[in-house]
């Protein structure tokens, strides 16, 4: 009986370390299973993450109107606020339609031509779900892909509007509407490509990338290469008739105020709903994005107090959307504190990019589109490469700070390659608008104001 119950508890001893007991085996070497990594769970949709993300895209659609419209309509003659205004809602409408048909596809789709954009597979939202939980996760994020598209969808309709205020009050819309088709497919695409998608040549999320930069939410892709399209489109079409010899005061500092104010709150989802989900990372872009705006309101105020004795609300409002602009690629990577030197930074360089710079070279850059998005877009762009965080950006994502030379290098080569395809399409793009249908309204046009020569219509009317 002992001899049948050793046998029966040798036998169990074998069984339970052949099937999931403590094994000798484990001692030497782990299992298949802890050995190699089981491949990561999909993602799944989050329902707090798809309502901040809805919340995020209308935030942004809001800064091209009524905000940059508001904004850039106050500065503006009176004659020429309808024109603006006008620009606006027809790049809402006009760059929405290109989206869809192809612009979304040549950003986000895999790569063709070497990585120099995404391929046609995207074209017409092909692929791209509509029900169910509408989550094929290309992206990996937990929101539907219908989502993702149109989110970014608002950052090709407010790109080209910010190059508008260079060309304020000259250019025709037949031409404004052409080249913001061209410039949003051959400039805008491309360079999106580069640096947000998967497998782009800067993005910082692509393995293969030899200079992976960080944009959190498009100082390079945005604001960088709409300024440096910006300079280009005034020193092409040539000063406004009176320019330098006749005061063009803005119209309406009252519609300006509103319209900045508008911008500081659009760009929380600009910035925040760049972290692509409700979560810490869009905390801290929302605290970085409020810091730098309120530093760089100081800021611009503070040196034409010093300078002229009086703070003037337009100086409050461009520092405003200078700090903005300067901490849009470093939002999600930044120290509160690091936000808040940013902000100074961009107030005192964008102030004397648009005042002694402009000045010096006489460049007729209507609204100062260049001097706030160019200049501060460069400035972000460069500056996320010497004041991200690990703590916060994640591990490699270090700056120059911590000792990573390595990004602020990664950073300068990206921003030099969005400038070089920017100046070369914008002037191959400027060149063809102006040969199809001319780039700049007849002097008889551009006196009478383009609200009565290219619309029709007078932005006020009195008894």
């Amino acid at each position: 009986m002992k001899t049948l119950i050793s046998a029966r508890l040798i036998l169990a001893g074998i069984l339970l370390l052949a099937f999931g007991g403590i094994s000798f085996a484990e001692e030497v070497a782990p299992p298949v299973a802890e050995a190699v990594a089981a491949p990561a769970a999909p993602p799944k949709l989050d329902t707090g993450d798809t309502a901040w993300m809805l919340v995020s895209s209308a935030l942004v659609l809001m800064m091209t109107a009524p905000g940059l419209a508001l904004f850039y309509g106050g500065l503006v003659r009176k004659k020429n606020i309808l024109g603006v205004m006008m620009q606006c809602i027809i790049l809402m409408g006009l760059m929405s339609t290109v989206w869809v048909l192809w612009g979304y596809s040549l950003a986000f789709d895999a790569s063709i031509a070497g990585g120099f954009c995404g391929g046609l597979n995207k074209a017409m939202l092909n692929g791209i779900a509509v029900s169910g939980d509408g989550l094929n996760a290309f992206h990996g994020l937990t929101i539907p892909d219908l989502l993702f598209m149109i989110y970014q969808m608002m950052f090709f309709i407010i790109t080209p509007g910010l190059i508008c205020g260079a060309f304020a009050e000259r250019m025709k819309f037949s031409a404004m509407v052409l080249f913001s088709v061209l410039w949003g497919t051959f400039v805008y695409c491309p360079v999106a490509h580069w640096v947000w998608a998967a497998d782009g040549w800067f993005n910082h999320a692509n393995a293969a990338a030899k200079f992976g930069a960080l944009d959190f939410a498009g100082g390079t892709v945005v604001h960088l290469i709409s300024g440096a399209s910006a300079l280009l489109c005034a020193v092409m079409l040539g000063k406004r008739l009176g320019f330098g010899q006749e005061p063009m005061p803005p119209h309406n500092l009252t519609y300006t105020f509103i319209g900045a104010t508008m911008l500081w709150v659009g760009w929380f989802g600009f910035n925040a709903g760049s972290a692509g989900a409700a979560s810490a990372q869009a905390v801290s872009a929302f605290v970085a994005t409020h810091l730098a705006a309120a530093t760089g309101t100081l800021a611009w105020a503070g040196i034409e107090w010093i300078k002229r004795g009086k703070p003037s609300i337009l100086g409050a409002c461009s520092g405003c959307v200078a700090g903005l602009v300067c901490i849009t690629p470093a939002a999600g990577y930044v120290t509160p504190a690091s936000a808040m030197i940013l902000g100074v930074i961009a107030g005192v360089v964008c102030y004397v990019a648009c005042t002694s710079v402009k000045s010096k070279f006489g460049y007729d850059d209507s609204l100062d589109a260049f001097g706030v998005h160019g200049v501060g877009g460069l400035a972000g762009a460069i500056l996320t490469g010497v004041f991200s965080s690990s703590a916060i950006a994640g591990a490699g994502k270090g700056g120059l700070l911590e000792g990573n030379s390595q990004q602020l290098i990664n950073q300068v080569v990206a921003a030099c390659a969005g400038l070089l395809l920017t100046l070369v399409g914008t002037f191959i793009i400027l060149k063809v608008v102006d040969a199809l249908v001319g780039l700049r309204a007849s002097q008889d046009d551009e006196i009478q104001g383009l609200d009565l020569s290219q619309h029709g219509e007078e932005g006020y009317i009195f008894y």
